[in-house]
């Protein structure tokens, strides 16, 4: 086999890999949901708040070098924090607060723009709060491969996060 035809199959080899990857989703969410012994009120308190959402932040607990500056107002719409960890750099600034959420914009450069929001419902005496994260993929065919093991890496973060919800609202 010549040169021409080993690059010629080789480029069809990586356009075919390309447009596979584009097949894939687009639009990702994780999701995560704890049962809690506390009150709505409290956990929405905590996650609106720059300081608070320190107090259960689960990239503290998996990076003791996490760098946090706090930025905007102590608590609501525009409080937020700069961070930069061992995994990268961003900010998260608080969207919008509600009496039962609290949503978040991410702004992680080059790898994108997730929206993450902290609910915090009544149930039967305690409080279920679920924790998700949402991200466009873009037509990067990538981050739609990355995309399949989200899921995976963040989830577990979640998880750690609502346990350390738990601790602290109660």
């Amino acid at each position: 086999m010549n040169i021409k035809k080993i690059a010629t199959y080789t480029a069809c080899g990586v356009a075919a890999l390309a447009v596979a990857a584009l097949a894939l989703p687009r639009q990702v969410n994780i999701e995560r949901t704890a049962v809690i012994d506390a009150a709505p009120e409290a956990v929405i308190k905590l996650a609106a708040s720059n300081t608070g959402y320190q107090s259960f932040n689960p990239y503290k607990d998996l990076d003791p070098n996490l760098s946090v500056e706090m930025f905007g107002p102590i608590s609501g719409v525009g409080s937020g924090f700069s961070f930069e960890s061992k995994d990268g750099a961003g900010q998260q600034t608080v969207a919008s607060v509600t009496t039962d959420q609290v949503t978040f914009d991410l702004d992680l450069g080059p790898l994108g723009q997730p929206t993450q929001a902290i609910s915090a419902v009544a149930v039967d005496g305690a409080t279920k709060v679920t924790w998700t994260m949402d991200m466009d993929l873009g037509m990067n065919p990538v981050f739609r491969v990355m995309g399949l093991f989200m899921d995976g890496m963040i989830g577990p973060n979640f998880e750690l996060g609502l346990a350390n919800i738990a601790d602290v609202a109660a």
